[in-house]
């Protein structure tokens, strides 16, 4: 009879193992599904700031280079400062109309505007592991109408 009863309990065990499995799996799955959309989530928002810290650099470089001579090294580094990872190459600065002198003084006066854009081919690298991606940067650029242009009063 305790030979009956052992099987009995066994069978009961067992019935009520059977979908333990599946239970830690769907945890095991909803877990690490969670924590990669935490990382791509994460991953989108520094993404999402590397591109305004594109669009920040932009602004401030057209804004020295309206209050600055002719690409003036202040530009650049006014730029670097906001965002570390650009380089002077990258950097095009445009001033209209196309045949304007601005070396201060008078002279100036012949420039209407300056346009501030980072090229299109900067590449922002993600760090998802296992996974190396590179996301083309799109173009930034600002424009500003002339103010002063004159190298004495830069800051």
């Amino acid at each position: 009879m305790s030979r009956r009863m052992n099987t009995k309990s066994r069978q009961a065990r067992l019935r009520w193992q059977r979908g333990a499995a599946a239970i830690e799996f769907a945890l095991v799955a909803a877990f690490g599904g969670l924590f990669i959309l935490l990382f791509g989530v994460i991953e989108l928002g520094r993404v999402m700031y590397m591109m305004n810290t594109a669009n920040e650099a932009t602004a401030l470089g057209a804004r020295v280079a309206i209050v600055c001579d002719m690409d003036d090294d202040r530009i650049y580094q006014r730029m670097a400062q906001v965002m570390p990872t650009l380089r002077d190459s990258e950097i095009d600065i445009r001033y209209y109309p196309a045949n304007c002198t601005a070396t201060g003084g008078a002279n100036a006066t012949s420039c209407q505007s300056v346009t501030v854009s980072i090229a299109s081919n900067m590449k922002i690298n993600t760090v998802v592991p296992f996974i190396p991606l590179s996301i083309k940067m799109p173009k930034f650029s600002t424009t500003m109408t002339r103010e002063a242009m004159d190298s004495a009063g830069c800051a």
